[in-house]
């Protein structure tokens, strides 16, 4: 269950030089925007996309894409037990207004690789996934956010501090855990929980997590609100709301 892993003091940031260059690397994505082999023609929309035997992912390229012209990407995780299609869900409605791309993948087991137990398929797949829609679509590399919901929103976390290069913000709802071994770069995050989450309980999950990210030196947007484990309508406007007022989105 998604709720069983917060009871472990797994919420943890090391802000120390590792060692080892094998642990150092750990959880990094190398995939990168490459502006040379874009498809200025790809069609708008909601779409499949499936890499090679990875499962099924998706993306979402708003109306007003055109292909000469670099949008923001954000990249989203879903929950225990989802699949792409949901991990879009939070976000879906507001693409289009904000000019948002959109990309979910899928994980390979019920629920991403680390939470499971260390970085490993699911890492990858990511990597390749981004990889293929950095090659294809028109993706501005200073405004490209991370994001996702339950496991997906730690996955999102954790991920996201490791590879701040890459992610300028991080959009968690209701993560339970963070598990970071680096820090690289200085990404802006949005958290937000329900305050009643019988599923990964506010006090053991976010009001930990939040604290340990601000004596870091991140700044953080935290928003609590009166219900459960979900992602409200009025949370994802004013997530998206704070990425546009911070990313420059028009």
């Amino acid at each position: 269950m998604p709720g069983e892993r917060p009871q472990q003091d797994v919420t943890r940031l090391d802000t120390s030089f590792m060692e080892s260059v094998a642990v150092s690397k750990l959880g990094h994505l190398s995939a990168r925007p490459d502006g040379t082999r874009i498809n200025k023609s790809a069609p708008t929309g909601l779409q499949s996309l499936r890499i090679e035997t990875m499962r099924e992912g998706h993306i979402y390229v708003p109306e007003r894409y055109r292909g000469d012209r670099a949008l923001p990407l954000v990249l989203m995780f879903h929950g225990a037990g989802g699949n792409s299609r949901l991990g879009l869900a939070p976000l879906l409605k507001l693409a289009d207004p904000f000019g948002l791309i959109l990309a979910a993948p899928a994980s390979h087991a019920f629920t991403w690789d680390v939470i499971i137990e260390d970085y490993g398929v699911d890492l990858t797949r990511v990597d390749r996934f981004l990889s293929h829609v950095f090659a294809h679509y028109a993706i501005d590399p200073s405004r490209i956010a991370i994001g996702g919901f339950s496991d997906g929103a730690s996955y999102a976390l954790s991920l996201g501090v490791m590879n701040g290069d890459l992610f300028s913000h991080i959009l968690a709802f209701s993560p339970g855990f963070m598990i970071s071994t680096v820090q690289r770069g200085n990404p802006r995050v949005f958290i937000s929980h329900g305050t009643d989450d019988s599923v990964l309980p506010i006090d053991k999950c976010s009001r930990r997590i939040v604290p340990k990210l601000l004596d870091a030196g991140y700044e953080v947007s935290y928003r609590e609100f009166e219900g459960g484990h979900n992602v409200p309508s009025d949370i994802a406007r004013e997530a998206v709301h704070w990425l546009a007022g911070r990313a420059g989105l028009h």
